[in-house]
Formats: structure tokens, sequence, C-alpha cells
């Protein structure tokens, strides 16, 4: 793997496209593609989160990292689960994106999507196959998991004895909030409800499996689904990133013990750097977000690599 160059890094994007929007990590551009079908341009950016604050600096190439991975595996989801969904990817080359110059293009290498345009799923479909997070605080009080009531005994990210469909709303503004199943059926309908819960599970299963003959266990993920803008409108379509370092719970499975915090292929370096900040009364977890020293962005990208590495086989170059 190359060297990172901690100086370099996509903060910011402006690019002559319509309808830019900007994430804590992405921004989103409004295209037409060359055949005319209109589409998302998606730019993982190398801003980098955390406590829901942007920090100042980036850690570079971590968007091209997390562009990859998603990559990876849309293009498994179709070879495997073809037959039973359709993702929004229809290219990750910026050569396709009309009307920006070749500086412009270079700088978008490796770190875009350009995805379908969908009327997006007002749930967030999250599956759960061990007991981490907010999951275990709520077991500890209750005994369940998203109103789901599990075994007694269970210890701190234990597996669970299979793997379980958690949805929450898709909030515009704050932040979003665990829901059961028949509210989500409310929400979208009991059809197309019962369809997210069904295709979260198999997709989670099968990465889940696939990952865990790689060394990596899949703790948990989320999972954001569309509709077709024009057609048929009860087929789910998988869009926005997929089983990323980001939206999911990466541990290394030479390193797991029921019982205790697991390490992660994330952003775990940044927290505990973060929360060192915060316990010493240096950062109170509002705006503007601190720089990250050398280290810390090093060993963050290093963690986003690894699990690159891990999953696909190839080793991620810069």
């Amino acid at each position: 793997m190359t060297e990172l160059a901690v100086t370099d890094g996509l903060m910011q994007t402006d690019l002559p496209l319509p309808g830019r929007r900007q994430g804590k990590v992405r921004d989103i551009y409004e295209m037409t593609t060359t055949s005319g079908e209109e589409a998302l341009l998606i730019i993982a950016s190398d801003r980098i989160s955390a406590f829901d604050v942007v920090m100042s600096n980036p850690v570079p190439q971590k968007g091209a990292v997390l562009t990859q991975v998603s990559k990876f595996w849309f293009d498994m989801i179709a070879d495997k689960l073809g037959d039973q969904l359709d993702h929004h990817l229809i290219s990750t080359d910026p050569a396709d994106i009309p009307g920006l110059s070749d500086e412009q293009r270079e700088s978008l290498k490796g770190r875009i999507m350009i995805g379908r345009k969908t009327k997006v799923a007002k749930v967030e479909c999250i599956v759960r196959g061990y007991i981490a997070g907010s999951g275990w605080k709520e077991y500890q009080k209750s005994q369940t998991v998203c109103g789901l009531e599990l075994p007694a005994g269970l210890k701190q990210c234990d597996k669970l004895p299979e793997p379980l469909y958690t949805p929450s709303t898709k909030a515009d503004v704050g932040h979003d909030e665990n829901i059961t199943f028949e509210q989500s059926c409310e929400i979208v309908g009991e059809e197309l409800g019962t369809k997210l819960r069904d295709l979260s599970l198999a997709i989670y299963t099968m990465a889940r499996d696939y990952a865990a003959e790689r060394g990596i266990i899949i703790a948990d993920t989320k999972f954001e689904f569309g509709l077709p803008v024009e057609g048929d409108s009860s087929t789910p379509i998988l869009i926005d990133e997929v089983l990323t370092m980001d939206s999911s719970r990466f541990w290394p499975m030479d390193d797991y013990e029921a019982g205790r915090d697991q390490a992660s292929f994330d952003k775990q370096y940044v927290r505990n750097y973060l929360q060192e900040l915060v316990d010493e009364g240096r950062w109170d977890k509002t705006p503007p977000g601190p720089t990250l020293p050398d280290e810390v962005v090093k060993n963050t990208f290093a963690k986003y690599a690894e699990a690159y590495r891990l999953l696909t086989g190839k080793e991620f170059l810069l």
C-alpha cells in the first residue's frame, strides 16, 4: 500500500452540475447520463465525522476506500441475489459525467457512484447479528432489542440466535428513531415493509457468511432502499452505500471475544482521540471539529484499507 499523504484529501467539491447538496461525508449532484437517464452523482469525500460533528481535516482516500467497498458488494449482490433485487449503481467512472474538465474528473477518481434516481423509502433498514451499541444498552435494561425479546444471559457483543431486523425512521431533521416492524409497515405499507425486511436479512446473511470466511465479523449494518421513479412502484431498489465500514460494524474475527467492546475496522481511533479531548475538557462535542493529529489520520485509514484488503483480497492502492 502506498504511503498516505495526510496533507492531501478531498474536503469539498464545486462542480458545474445542478442540485448540489452536502451531507457529513458525501456531496450529491443531479446529472443526466450519456444515455439520457436522470441520475444522481454521489461523491464520497474524505471528510470524517464523529459525535455528529465533521472534523476540520480529512482522512485522505477514505472516500475512495468506502466507494470501492460499496462497488465490491454491489457486484456481489447482483451476482448472488440479482434475481431478488436490483440496485442503483450505474457507473463508478468519472468519464461518464458530462461537462467536467479532465482535472475535475481526476479529482473524483475512485470515489464516485452514479446512481439511478429513486423515490427513497422512508425507512432505514437495520440488521443486527450481534448485540452491541444501543442494542446492548437496551438489553441490559429490558432483555429486549428494539422491543424484540431475547434470551436471558447474553453478554456484550454476543452473537444473536438469529439476525434481527430492527428498522428505524429516516428523519429529515434530527436523529432516526427505532421502530417496530409493524410501525415500518404503517409508514411504507405492509407489502413493501415485508419486502424490505426480507431483502435486508437476505443481503446481511450473504455478506456475513462471505466476510466470516475472510476474517471479518459484520456485527450489524444498515441498508437504504428506493422505488423506481417510473414503472413498477412496488419493487425496491438498493441505494446509497452498502456494507461499508461507515454503515456497518466490522470486527476482526481473530480478536473477537464476547463480554467486552471489540476492536473495529472503522473510525474508532478518531472516537478514542476525541473522547480524550472531551474528558480533558478540550472539546465539547460541538462544531467545529478539532484537527486530527497525523497519527490518528494514518491509523484510521489503515483500518479502512485493511478491511478492504480482507474483503477483496487486494491491496488498496492510492
